[in-house]
């Protein structure tokens, strides 16, 4: 019985091998042109377009980050990175957003500024 089984198992094995491996397979050459139209989606071109502002520019020059390296690796991010950049420059506030946690420092440095220097 256990040789029974196993030459069973080495046939249906055999068969799965036979009947997998005859795929076709279809190659050909594309033009480099093609190949960036074909990766470059509309999230990618947005940020790669907000490098081409001078105030971004400026920025990241003072940050001490090359703008043509800053491209590259824009370029080498995936799609969800890029994704999520692009959903940050386009719902990002423009002035910056101060949270709640934010407001609530503020007061207590005024507070603590009046208390010690102006109540004196």
């Amino acid at each position: 019985m256990n040789f029974a089984f196993k030459k069973t198992t080495c046939r249906a094995l055999v068969v799965s091998v036979l009947a997998l491996s005859f795929q076709t397979a279809q190659a050909g050459l594309i033009g480099a042109d093609q190949a960036a139209a074909a990766t470059m989606t509309p999230e990618r071109a947005l940020v790669l377009g907000s490098l081409d502002r001078a105030e971004v520019v400026a920025q990241l020059q003072s940050a001490g980050v090359d703008p043509v390296a800053a491209r590259e690796r824009i370029r080498a991010m995936s799609d969800a990175e890029v994704h999520a950049l692009a959903q940050d420059i386009q719902h990002g506030p423009a002035a910056g957003d101060i949270s709640t946690w934010g407001w609530v420092a503020i007061v207590l440095v005024a507070a603590l500024i009046w208390y010690y220097a102006i109540r004196k």
